[in-house]
């Protein structure tokens, strides 16, 4: 049975905005996280409304089950900003779901994409087969990493909101429910991170959410459209093999702590 949780002031009342140097007064995360972690997804979401108010922005990649966290968020926070990487290679699909979402819901979506042209960085960087990246890491880090890191700079939130599981890959597994990010420069929330795969269909069908359209042709994760990058697994497989198979390559970047180049992801 989950803990009420505690009342505390918004970070700006009492330190202002975070610093490149570190996390403002006011959330001890020592205590925060215990009661945090047995809390349900959505009083994690609702907290950070509360907490941030205005602060708060949310990543979505629209991808497999992204409607879940978007569904949530706008239950307490209608308009709140949805960041959205256009890297020049997502699915048609992934565009099509988005605005099938956005209309839906009457999201806040700021798109922000590569400044590369997509063809010419292709052949810029000497990628012969536009199936497929030679280089994955030099792809993301100029064409994923770089917009995301430019919407935060530029909107400069107090917090976000983003939908990683500790079931998805070893580098999740240690994650804390809210975390300061000195990458970004604010504080990251993870209300997802103790849901299993059964728990989001649950909630998926109690509010009749849809799936992105590749999820039924077995895409049980979804990245760019490189085969390279993005392929359907096969029975059995876990549901995140499917993203850069056989490189070794578990995360794009965004959401680790330094940039894709000094992770070496």
């Amino acid at each position: 049975m989950s803990s009420p949780l505690p009342a505390i002031p918004h970070p700006a009342a009492q330190a202002g905005r975070p610093s490149a140097s570190g996390p403002p007064d006011g959330l001890d995360l020592d205590a925060l996280n215990p009661m945090l972690e047995v809390q349900p997804p959505e009083k994690v979401v609702a907290w950070s409304v509360a907490q941030f108010g205005e602060g708060l922005v949310m990543s979505s990649s629209f991808g497999a089950e992204s409607a879940l966290l978007i569904h949530m968020a706008i239950g307490v926070m209608p308009d709140v900003k949805i960041v959205f990487g256009d890297t020049g290679y997502l699915f048609p699909e992934t565009h099509a779901f988005m605005e099938q979402l956005r209309r839906r819901f009457n999201l806040n979506v700021w798109t922000y994409r590569t400044k590369n042209d997509p063809i010419g960085y292709l052949r810029d960087v000497g990628e012969p087969d536009p199936s497929w990246r030679n280089d994955i890491d030099r792809c993301c880090a100029a064409n994923k990493n770089e917009p995301f890191e430019r919407a935060m700079k530029e909107l400069a939130p107090a917090a976000w909101l983003r939908g990683i599981r500790r079931n998805q890959a070893e580098t999740r597994k240690d994650r804390q429910v809210i975390e300061w990010s000195p990458r970004y420069n604010c504080y990251a929330v993870s209300p997802l991170l103790n849901m299993t795969s059964k728990d989001i269909y649950t909630y998926m069908k109690r509010h009749d959410l849809p799936y992105h359209p590749l999820y039924e042709k077995g895409y049980a994760s979804i990245g760019c459209n490189p085969l390279s990058c993005t392929r359907p697994i096969m029975p059995g497989e876990d549901p995140r093999s499917g993203r850069w198979s056989g490189t070794g390559k578990i995360e794009c970047g965004i959401n680790v702590d330094d940039s894709l180049d000094s992770a070496q992801l």
